[in-house]
């Protein structure tokens, strides 16, 4: 059977940091044409609207629009209408699969009469700092026309359950063998030279990071090397702690972050508990644990369960994480590594992706007057959404 079309609407672009969007589309687009439509970017000339693409490594088309500085919200929704408009009739596009990750992009794919309209959740997006107050009427109106919803996360899942008839969770997955890489790997030339412990941590850096527990814990173990790896987001870079231990190396391209994560001593989640990480999914939990690397986390909910009620990694506050990463040090896996390999065998992002296409497949339409996107209210503005990280419904098809 001849898959269809998929349009990717998503406020994470392609080349910030390879998580769950990329992972998924680089499946579907073994089988399938993807379409992943970017928001705009304001460099063009004045009244000016284009579209470029490129197709990445995995496949996927990549089509970011550009205005020019200025553009009022009306007129871009407008324009990035109109080009979307033009690739759909230059590609052929008919019937897609539009898959959304920011319901504040749901007014572009109105009136594509898309064969089936999947939201996949992956994080509660009016918890982050400069989410638009549009943001959660827009995603009441997108879960009136999905067929099916996915989310990132059980958390996640228990709060979306009540609003839509086929809601299934589906949490962070993993490409266990890239991340076995780095057991056996050299270690990057920047961070070779650091002496031991080595205590690190990739991913975006934002609202959510516990800035403070870094310091305390740089601070009380002057010993211990702090690896920080990732962007630097929606906070001020001034705020982070410099001392002799702590070392920024900035983003790294997901093909190197297992030889950084293979020369660890222990991986940490040092998340703030608030609302920005109350149904957050580490998708870096499995990829820590996949290079062998003992971890340390703070309580967030998704990882206590199940990676800490299981003893697959300590969880620790802010008073007892340095503790927990000495025991890591001195006991790696508390559990056993069998634990570990078991899960591991469990999970990949391509069991998860046969899963959620499967879902697709079978999900059935929503009353057709929920469906009529016409009616839906002009996109509110083209500001950008936060900048994210990141399921198996109850029968835990990936956990």
């Amino acid at each position: 059977m001849k898959e269809r079309d998929v349009l990717c609407f998503s406020h994470l672009r392609w080349g910030f940091v390879f998580q769950r969007p990329n992972h998924l589309m680089a499946r579907a687009a073994k089988t399938a044409r993807v379409f992943f439509l970017e928001e705009p970017v304001f460099d063009g000339p004045p009244d000016s609207a284009s579209l470029s693409s490129h197709v990445s490594p995995e496949g996927v088309t990549v089509c970011v629009p550009h205005l020019a500085p200025g553009t009022s919200p009306s007129r871009g929704e407008a324009l990035v209408r109109g080009l979307l408009d033009g690739l759909v009739r230059d590609a052929a596009i008919r019937a897609p699969w539009c898959w959304y990750y920011s319901p504040m992009m749901l007014p572009l794919g109105a009136h594509l009469q898309p064969s089936r309209i999947v939201y996949d959740c992956m994080d509660e997006l009016s918890a982050f700092a400069g989410a638009p107050p549009e943001l959660a009427d827009r995603e009441r109106a997108l879960l009136r026309r999905a067929h099916v919803v996915f989310t990132g996360g059980h958390s996640l899942f228990e709060a979306k359950r009540p609003l839509h008839p086929n809601v299934h969770a589906f949490p962070s997955s993993v490409d266990a063998a890239h991340f076995g890489k780095g057991i056996s790997g050299a270690d990057p030339a920047d961070q070779a030279q650091l002496p031991r412990p080595r205590i690190g941590f990739f991913g975006v850096i934002d609202e959510r990071f516990d800035v403070e527990l870094l310091r305390e814990l740089a601070s009380a173990r002057p010993a211990w090397q702090f690896v920080m790896i990732g962007p630097v987001v929606k906070i001020d870079p001034a705020i982070l702690p410099q001392a002799p231990n702590v070392h920024w190396l900035g983003a790294r391209q997901y093909p190197e972050l297992p030889y950084y994560l293979g020369g660890w001593d222990v991986a940490i989640l040092p998340f703030a508990l608030n609302e920005a990480t109350r149904f957050i999914s580490p998708t870096k939990t499995l990829e820590y644990l996949a290079a062998g690397k003992p971890v340390v986390s703070t309580a967030i909910r998704d990882v206590v369960q199940p990676y800490g009620t299981k003893g697959l990694v300590r969880i620790a506050d802010r008073a007892t994480f340095a503790g927990a990463i000495e025991a890591a040090l001195d006991l790696p896996f508390p559990a056993g590594q069998d634990a570990v390999a078991e899960m591991l065998a469990a999970t990949s992002w391509d069991r998860t992706w046969a899963a959620m296409r499967e879902l697709v497949l079978s999900a059935v339409d929503p009353a057709p007057a929920d469906r009529d996107f016409t009616r839906a209210a002009p996109l509110p503005a083209f500001a950008p959404l936060p900048a994210l990280q990141s399921g198996p419904d109850e029968r835990n098809y990936d956990a």
